[in-house]
Order: structure tokens, then sequence, then C-alpha cells
């Protein structure tokens, strides 16, 4: 088992992935607490730094391009600060970002965290400011989108639909992406938070257990509720694989074959941070999808690497010789 993770890992470098969906500028104010305001029983903060960090679907795009995929980002952005700094970030990771259209129209989705600290406290976040568009996806934006998909779609080994629910993944790019996959015969990994029942015929679907049980209609609570929503979703999307992560439990992958497959967490008394592993999940699997690894070899690979990036703060990517050095002190 071991010597087919690490050979993957190998075989995914430089791989072509299409990833597409809400693309997030997850941005991060710091303060130094200074003192309580007369004004408002509220902290002033002295602001110390501020920071872009990819998130949602760009987070998605900056976990495969750090584990070697070459990476064409799709998506919308605004003609803002936050638009231009994730550009920019995922330009620094060469990934290719021609797919990410500017709409004038909408802000680049935002959302800021307020971290206040002092040097007896530990930091934390204090408020978070949301910045998004909720209007549909203007009729010409969408119609660059779809252009910029069908024009590089073709020579893709994987695809990854990221859903955030932010209105970017429209029904119709839904069906025009999983209708060339299909075609084409390229694996398509989707992520939905909230939308899963609409893609039918998608390749891979990758769902927490929460979003499963709000997909299936009942609480996943036990074995027999565990594998009766992973068939459920399998057989209603007329997928070949759904995966099912399950926090401290691990995950479950239920195959078209009628396999089931339960693959407990590699790291569990050092777990610190959730944020984003999901994307780590999606990103890592996609890529062992592309370079030839079998449903189950894919989702080991993807545990291990979700193993990593919750010891790390934040919205956090691993890289091949951190996922390398995991998979050999697993097997020692």
């Amino acid at each position: 088992m071991h010597n087919s993770l690490l050979q993957i890992i190998e075989k995914m470098q430089d791989r072509k992935i299409m990833v597409i969906g809400d693309i997030v500028a997850d941005v991060y104010l710091e303060g130094k607490i200074s003192r309580i305001s007369r004004e408002a029983p509220v902290l002033i903060l002295e602001h110390t730094a501020e920071k872009v960090v990819p998130g949602g679907a760009s987070n998605a795009v900056h976990n495969t391009a750090t584990l070697g995929g070459n990476v064409y980002a799709v998506g919308v952005v605004g003609d803002d600060f936050a638009g231009q700094e994730l550009t920019r970030i995922l330009q620094s990771k060469t990934v290719e970002t021609a797919g990410l259209i500017i709409d004038a129209s909408r802000p680049t989705i935002t959302k800021t965290r307020v971290m206040a600290g002092g040097q007896a406290t530990v930091r934390q976040q204090v408020v978070r400011i949301d910045k998004e568009s909720k209007q549909a996806l203007d009729t010409r934006i969408e119609q660059a989108v779809k252009d910029y998909i069908t024009l590089h779609i073709n020579q893709m080994h994987g695809v990854v639909i990221s859903d955030y629910g932010s209105n970017t993944v429209t029904p119709s790019i839904i069906a025009s992406v999983i209708d060339i996959c299909q075609g084409r015969n390229i694996p398509c990994m989707v992520d939905s938070r909230y939308n899963i029942m609409a893609y039918h015929g998608v390749t891979v679907v990758k769902q927490n257990e929460s979003e499963a049980a709000k997909a299936v209609g009942y609480d996943i609570i036990d074995q027999g509720t565990l594998q009766s929503a992973g068939s459920t979703i399998l057989e209603k999307l007329d997928a070949q694989a759904v995966l099912i992560t399950l926090g401290p439990d691990g995950m479950g992958l239920f195959e078209k074959s009628g396999k089931f497959t339960q693959i407990p967490v590699t790291n569990k008394s050092e777990v610190y941070d959730v944020t984003g592993a999901g994307d780590t999940v999606v990103s890592t699997m996609i890529l062992a999808l592309a370079a030839g690894a079998s449903y189950e070899h894919a989702a080991r690979l993807s545990n291990f690497a979700a193993g990593i990036v919750v010891k790390k703060p934040g919205t956090a990517t691993t890289t091949p010789s951190e996922l390398r050095l995991a998979i050999r002190e697993h097997f020692e």
C-alpha cells in the first residue's frame, strides 16, 4: 500500500486540473489590544497587519498547486483589491488565472476576520465580516466563464467544481461541465455545500457529514445511516464514487461497484484547525485520480493530506514532500 501511494504522488506532478467555483478572499485583520473604548464596551485594537489568503474554491486551487498540479482557476472576481491580491497570490504559485473573469458590478467574495491578541493573551477572532453579491451572475459574465471552460477543458486530466453557494456555479455551467467530462472521460469531482443533488452524472462526490445528512434529509448517527446516506447519494447522482468526510472518524468511501471502505484518521491526537481541510481532500483526490489511481488509493492519499493540514492554523496547504513523510511515518 505505502509504495503505491508514494508512486501516485510522483505521477500527480504537473497533471492539468481545472478548478471551477466560488473564488473567496479570506482576509485577516490583525490587531493588538490597546484598551476599552469610551464610546461603547468594545476593544480598541491597534492595527498590526493585514493578510489575504485564498479561500473557497481558490483554496482548492491553492492546494492543488502546492501539491504539484498544473492548475487552471475558473471563477469570478470583482474589480477590487481583494480580487487583484488573490490573482497575484495564485499567479505566484504558477496558477493559470486567465479564467478568473472580472465583473466590476459585484465585489470579490470576501470574508474578513478581525483577529485580536495581546502580549499575555491568546490571539482570537473577534468578528467576521462577509461581503458578497446575492444577485445571480450576469449572463455575459456567465457566458465568459463558459467560453473559457470550453476552450481549455479538453486538455485537462481532472476537473473540480467547488460550490460554496455563492452563485458562481450556475445550472448551465454545471450541465456543460459534467456533459463535457462524461464525453471526454475526464474525472470530475464536486464539493458542494448546499446543492449537491444538482450534480447528476458527476464522477466523484465529496461531502462532509452534515452536508450529506442535509442532502438525504436525515441525520447520520451510526454506521447504518452512514451506509444509507452514501448509497443514496451515489445512486441518485449516478456517480462512480462518493466520499463522506467524518471528522475524527475519518472517511467513508462508497463506490458504484458496491464496495464500501472506512478510512480512519491518521493523526487523531493532533487535530488543530479543520478550516479548509475539505478543499485539501478534494485537491489531493482529483490529482490522484488524474494520475490513474483507484478511488480507494486516491481517498487514502487525501486522508493523509487532510491529516497534515489540520495541524496547521487557518486555511492551509500541504506539499508532496510533507505527504511522503506522513505516509512513511505511518507505515513504519
